[in-house]
């Protein structure tokens, strides 16, 4: 409720609550999600709207070996339940399977210590034509210096690869959290433009929350664009007459 209370004050208009599975601990299943009415009887309104604030459930599975990657490959009934899945790939290899074949919405970074292996261009650029957006914790930047360094150096080699296309995760704590300013204001030391700073934190996870509809309940999405008129063709729409007077 603290939590929730602080992203409203803040300006986040929704919040994801995030149930971690980590195959490396112990021997976890996929439970059902909760459902945010139990948990928060009344959600506050969003500022400067009449909406009230929107709560999503994500599951994050933590991979350290490719045989955890069968429960997204399996048509599980728990796992269609949850608006966002995210994996958390521990070595290359299992980046490589999460940005080319698994089912997801976000593939997590580490950034609190050396990755073992670099970004490589085809997988990135793969996940990103899937619709897939890469995730960067930015908490362990505020705690402490080495984590700093560390998070600076892993978000510049992803995002001289990925485009922009990421979002942006704090941890479970208050006084950790940060507003959707002050984020696009860090995200300008991953090198990221001030545009898709902005992005990180509106427009991207509003397209990974769609993504996890449409993988819920579609193959595809279709939308349309409005396209552009050309010049020539709006000469030509033009009556003669109306193009003799304006010349004249």
């Amino acid at each position: 409720q603290n939590i929730l209370t602080v992203c409203f004050s803040v300006g986040y208009s929704a919040v994801a609550l995030n149930h971690v599975i980590d195959f490396k601990e112990k021997k976890q299943e996929i439970i059902k999600p909760v459902s945010p009415s139990e948990l928060f009887p009344s959600l506050p309104i969003v500022q400067g709207t009449s909406k009230r604030i929107k709560v999503l459930t994500r599951l994050t599975l933590v991979v350290s070996d490719p045989s955890h990657c069968n429960l997204l490959r399996s048509t599980s009934a728990n796992i269609r339940l949850y608006d966002i899945i995210a994996v958390f790939p521990k070595t290359e290899k299992l980046f490589h399977i999460a940005c080319t074949t698994l089912d997801v919405d976000l593939v997590c970074i580490n950034v609190t210590e050396k990755l073992p292996f670099y970004f490589r261009r085809p997988p990135v650029n793969m996940a990103i034509d899937r619709g897939i957006y890469f995730e960067l914790l930015y908490t362990p930047a505020i705690k402490d210096s080495t984590m700093r360094r560390y998070t600076i150096s892993n978000a510049i080699s992803l995002m001289q690869i990925c485009k922009g296309k990421v979002s942006s995760q704090s941890e479970n704590k208050p006084l950790e959290l940060r507003g959707p300013y002050d984020v696009a204001n860090l995200g300008l030391l991953f090198g990221l433009s001030e545009g898709e700073t902005k992005a990180a934190v509106s427009t991207n996870c509003r397209a990974a929350m769609l993504h996890g509809e449409t993988r819920k309940s579609a193959c595809g999405v279709v939308y349309t664009v409005k396209k552009p008129r050309k010049v020539e063709e709006e000469e030509t729409a033009v009556p003669a007459c109306k193009k003799a007077k304006t010349q004249a």
